[in-house]
């Protein structure tokens, strides 16, 4: 009885094989296609890696080399040469566009180019091609930068926006915001504001620390709040 059961087995053993063998000849390119899509994309990303870490360093170094240039004209003409560049370069590079139009700004409002730094700034808080934290900091530094010569109600505008919660300039918004109550002499409000200011869950040291001396030249007392 025995050697009839081994027969059937062997058979059985044998008829599991082909039809294994059967299937990889059917179906084996799919595994082969799956090692090399895991094998190509893991290269791929590899490559991807180090070509950014490559553009992100020599962004930085030619950022560098313009903020050296000595003439302000000269280091103004290499900041504007490298923002076009980059602005060439697709979607990354036009975010890297970006960050070199705000150090334009800066640069032409520490040359006393009040308005050149507007404009600059202006435009990049109207380019939709931007990210949005850029064009959100451009319309802080904006409302900053102008003071008076925005009326409240323009600044107000500019500000509601970036003081909307999970913006990532919200403190500093809200700062703003309480410094316009206060321009327009409502003191009380002021304080208010910037008394709720202290409970925001993002607000750095620097400004914590401005904020609690400002409750305090008001009259309120940030000492429960400020340490």
């Amino acid at each position: 009885m025995s050697n009839p059961e081994s027969f059937i087995d062997e058979v059985n053993e044998e008829l599991k094989r082909e039809r294994l063998f059967t299937l990889m000849k059917r179906y084996g390119w799919i595994a082969v296609l799956a090692v090399l899509l895991l094998v190509g994309g893991a290269a791929w990303n590899e490559w991807n890696k180090a070509r950014q870490t490559a553009q992100a360093q020599a962004f930085g170094d030619a950022v560098f080399a313009a903020l050296n240039e000595t003439d302000a004209t000269a280091r103004d003409g290499a900041l504007r040469a490298l923002a076009e560049a980059e602005s060439d370069a697709g979607r990354e590079g036009r975010g890297r566009a970006g960050i070199v139009r705000l150090l334009m700004a800066a640069e032409r409002l520490q040359a006393d180019d009040r308005a050149g730094a507007l404009a600059a700034l202006q435009a990049v808080a109207e380019d939709d091609t931007l990210p949005g934290s850029y064009r959100q900091l451009a319309d802080l530094k904006r409302v900053i930068i102008a003071g008076a010569e925005m009326t409240i109600d323009e600044r107000q505008a500019l500000l509601d926006p970036l003081a909307r919660a999970g913006q990532a300039f919200r403190p500093l918004a809200l700062e703003q915001l309480a410094l316009l109550q206060l321009e327009a002499g409502n003191t009380d409000e002021a304080l208010a504001r910037f008394t709720a200011l202290l409970d925001e869950p993002d607000i750095s040291p620097g400004l914590r620390q401005r904020v609690a001396q400002l409750i305090d030249i008001l009259g309120g007392n940030a000492a429960a709040d400020f340490g």
